[in-house]
């Protein structure tokens, strides 16, 4: 099936941010003069990938052409890009089925349970476009305002580091984070191009956001992980926390995060019984 002209413009602007963050030296080309443009020019990326030059170029621009997978695993290979970009370009160029959008996430009362388990950890779980499914207290007391008003629309994460200014003080390293994040909202759009929940979200954000709409065009994208942050305490000011994600098993999309502080390595689970002894 031919793909619709706004994914092939999607396909092409996403090979050329990456083609241009690649310079000749990374590939081992030798220097040439002055470059107009950043990284690498077209002829020179189609030369490493062994296509013409010609329809490399078409495929930038958005023309309707067919690709297979076996040269977009060589452009993959030459652009360097690592899995999740893999992956996305797999899925603009039509080669991966992408997932049936759902007009709401149905969560389980006894998934929606666990953060209230871990309390006094941070804890939250979030929907594939980071709507906020469930949470504690305590991440209600280290996000504030992320709730919002839930009788106008589900609190989404994206929205409220983008779109709530408290978030620029919670978050301390406010733009990387924000960047990441955005990266990572790319990748779960790209799963979902027909559903109307991401692009009513990234909507917003580019016009709400001159952020948003400066980091866009730049077509990061990043898997969720855990990793460090370092966000600002109600009562004892900037902590170093560090946060896994779990994807659930029967929605795998749906991803609980758990916070612990510092160099921790277990958590405070003051609701869960005591184990009973081996046997």
């Amino acid at each position: 099936m031919p793909l619709q002209p706004d994914r092939r413009r999607q396909l092409g602007a996403f090979l050329r941010s990456r083609r241009e963050r690649l310079t000749p030296d990374e590939v081992g080309l030798p220097p040439t003069a002055r470059r107009r443009t950043p990284g690498l020019r077209r002829e020179e990326l189609a030369l490493l990938a062994g296509i013409s030059a010609t329809w490399y170029t078409y495929l930038e621009q958005g023309r309707e052409i067919r690709v297979s997978e076996q040269v977009l695993t060589a452009l993959a290979e030459t652009l360097r890009l690592d899995g999740p970009e893999r992956a996305h370009l797999l899925q603009l160029a039509g080669h991966a089925a992408a997932a049936e959008s759902e007009a709401r996430e149905p969560l389980k009362d006894e998934v929606a349970a666990v953060p209230l388990l871990l309390q006094p950890n941070p804890a939250y779980i979030i929907g594939g476009n980071y709507d906020v499914l469930s949470h504690n207290r305590a991440a209600d007391e280290l996000f504030p305002r992320l709730l919002g008003n839930q009788a106008e629309r589900p609190a989404n994460f994206v929205r409220w580091m983008f779109l709530e200014p408290v978030a620029r003080d919670a978050v301390v390293d406010w733009e990387p984070e924000a960047r990441g994040l955005l990266a990572r909202l790319r990748t779960q759009a790209g799963r979902h191009p027909a559903d109307p929940r991401y692009t009513r979200l990234i909507d917003e954000l580019n016009e709400a956001s001159p952020e948003a709409r400066a980091w866009w065009p730049q077509y990061e994208v990043q898997a969720r992980r855990g990793g460090r942050k370092r966000l600002r305490h109600p009562a004892r000011g900037p902590v170093e926390y560090a946060y896994t994600a779990f994807h659930l098993a029967e929605q795998p999309e749906q991803t609980l995060v758990v916070y612990v502080e510092g160099g921790e390595r277990h958590l405070s689970v003051g609701a869960l019984p005591t184990p009973l002894p081996a046997a």
